[in-house]
């Protein structure tokens, strides 16, 4: 993801500047994309184990999330910097330009995996036993464009493990419902991210960078990304009947598919020009759009608040 450009002041950064250039690297405000299919997997569950809303295990997710996706976005910026550095689109990055220091973004990111592996604490044991292994794939991520082509694979893996996660939070049990979820999200980031990706072919080739897009070009990437696109819409529409689901969920399909394909027609091979309406506006919509529908589905069935 790119990060806002960030330029170096005249004096000493004060504490509350440093707080927001370091919510600036994270990007804080995209934790939009994981968060509303971590939160359908918690209510489908809450609704299948209980029927009402629990409030206190919903924060805890909510904080989990964000805590252990702020400290992936800070390790990944921190390993990453030098091929920052190299790249003209990310050279304006905060630990590049050193509005955030090292030793900043370092500490920023261990209080946010405390913060994560806290609230799994709360949680239940299951939660905390499983903890560590969801912290892996956030470090193992960022090295992946050393070593192999699919980093984009990784990171769909990370992502997967939300709704996994939060449905364990819930029930503090297994579930392949949940598993379905996370496939889901899994594939749909890793599609955006090949799409993301396409931008950076020139300077990835140039600096030895592995992508799908560097290895077999734009067209392969994006043709790539609505393969799994099309493979997220079946996971999701297999998700909803495995849980049943009702009417409003249906139409929130609909609107998902309506999306990925406005997102493949905006992107060409040879026009990326809109490729950051496609990626944020885009695929920020599609996550918020099916939780909308799914909470009103629970609700209708009788989810209680």
């Amino acid at each position: 993801m790119s990060a806002a450009e960030a330029t170096l002041g005249s004096g000493p950064a004060q504490p509350n500047g440093k707080v927001r250039a370091f919510l600036r690297l994270v990007m804080i405000e995209h934790s939009v994309f994981a968060l509303p299919f971590a939160y359908i997997a918690a209510l489908t569950a809450m609704f299948l184990n209980g029927g009402s809303v629990q409030w206190v295990t919903l924060l805890l997710v909510t904080v989990a999330m964000v805590g252990l996706r702020t400290f992936a976005m800070a390790a990944n910026r921190i390993i990453d910097r030098e091929i920052d550095a190299r790249n003209p689109r990310t050279a304006g990055r905060e630990l590049v330009t050193g509005a955030v220091s090292v030793k900043s973004a370092w500490t920023g990111a261990l209080v946010a995996v405390v913060v994560f592996l806290g609230a799994a604490a709360l949680l239940n044991p299951l939660c905390l036993a499983l903890a560590p292994v969801a912290v892996v794939p956030m470090v193992v991520y960022p090295y992946g464009k050393r070593f192999t082509h699919y980093p984009h694979a990784i990171l769909g893996l990370a992502q997967a493990m939300g709704p996994v996660g939060a449905w364990l939070a819930v029930t503090g049990s297994w579930s392949w419902d949940a598993v379905i979820l996370g496939l889901a999200v899994g594939v749909w980031i890793g599609g955006f991210d090949l799409i993301f990706a396409c931008q950076d072919v020139q300077a990835d080739r140039a600096h030895g960078v592995l992508s799908v897009p560097a290895r077999f070009g734009v067209p392969a990437a994006l043709w790539g990304a609505r393969v799994c696109h099309v493979v997220t819409t079946g996971l999701l529409v297999w998700f909803g009947l495995a849980a049943e689901a009702g009417v409003f969920y249906w139409i929130g399909m609909v609107i998902v598919a309506v999306a990925f394909v406005y997102e493949h027609r905006v992107v060409r091979p040879h026009d990326l020009s809109r490729l950051n309406r496609a990626f944020f506006q885009v695929n920020g919509f599609i996550g918020i759009a099916l939780f909308a529908c799914a909470l009103l589905d629970l609700l209708v069935r009788g989810l209680t608040v």
